[in-house]
């Protein structure tokens, strides 16, 4: 039985305040937006209980959302359309999120910390943190806004769409999403360059 190793700890080259932590959610949905946030975090409003969204109870996402708007010294939440996506390809898409949320910051940063392995072209001092969200306080915060964001967007598309379950599992390929698209068919917020969704319209279209 093998056993993971624990990454260790982040140590951030930049020594500021001005440090942005920027993640993205939705990369594996086969509908909806891919959203992204960026948080610079004020060291003299410190947050408790920030980790990765995904490991979070959904009460206690939507309780740190409002703390993270409330105490960071800045903030923004973008996003890349499903119709974005299915031109350019879901990792670019994340990334043009990510740079986009952190362009909206109305404090910009000097440094920025990205979730993950790769970054946006962009000219600000970055670097990549592999499980940000579990190591960086900042990406960590960003990771909450992003994911309460989306998840409550999804809520408000499932009334616009129903049949689906997106309320619930958010648009992720769950047993129940497929049997639902094999039923209705794709919506026009389902994202048809994803292979499921592709071959369903393939389908239907026969």
């Amino acid at each position: 039985m093998s056993v993971k190793k624990e990454l260790p700890p982040y140590i951030c080259p930049y020594k500021g305040e001005l440090l942005a932590g920027v993640d993205e959610v939705g990369r594996g949905p086969l509908a909806g937006d891919v959203v992204a946030a960026a948080v610079i975090l004020d060291p003299a409003k410190p947050i408790t209980g920030l980790a990765d969204s995904k490991k979070l109870s959904e009460k206690k996402r939507e309780l740190l959302f409002d703390e993270i708007c409330a105490r960071a010294l800045s903030f923004a939440v973008a996003r890349a359309t499903v119709a974005e996506i299915d031109q350019m390809n879901i990792l670019q898409a994340s990334l043009l999120a990510m740079h986009r949320a952190v362009g909206q910051l109305p404090v910009q940063p000097e440094f920025v910390l990205v979730d993950g392995n790769k970054k946006p072209d962009w000219s600000y001092p970055c670097d990549t943190v592999i499980k940000g969200d579990g190591r960086v306080a900042a990406i960590a915060a960003a990771s909450i806004l992003a994911k309460v964001t989306r998840d409550r967007e999804m809520v408000t598309m499932d009334t616009k769409f129903p049949g689906y379950g997106l309320a619930g599992h958010k648009g992720y390929p769950t047993k129940a999403h497929i049997q639902a698209l094999q039923q209705l068919g794709p919506s026009p917020v389902h994202r048809v360059s994803f292979a499921p969704v592709r071959k369903l319209l393939v389908d239907f279209a026969e």
